[in-house]
């Protein structure tokens, strides 16, 4: 029972996450997202369908461009949920 006599809490760390907060977090979080996407979706084209023929390359440039889409809905879904009182 020391970590609660370190660490004392007050009202405030059990206030939820206001939505301006979530939002500058998510923003963050969808620009890394799409930054490992990018690099991902090159590394797995530059290692692996380099030089195939063109109706290989237009399925995989569909899901990869889409791909970003779910994560980055999942993020601004929770950004958009409203403030708790």
């Amino acid at each position: 029972m020391v970590i609660p006599l370190l660490f004392p809490r007050n009202s405030r760390d059990d206030a939820p996450m206001s939505q301006s907060n979530r939002k500058l977090i998510g923003t963050v979080l969808i620009l890394v997202s799409i930054a490992l996407w990018l690099g991902l979706g090159t590394w797995v084209y530059l290692s692996l369908l380099q030089g195939l023929p063109w109706w290989v390359h237009i399925p995989y440039f569909c899901v990869a461009g889409m791909g970003w889409l779910y994560p980055a809905m999942v993020i601004i879904r929770w950004m958009a949920k409203p403030n708790v009182a």
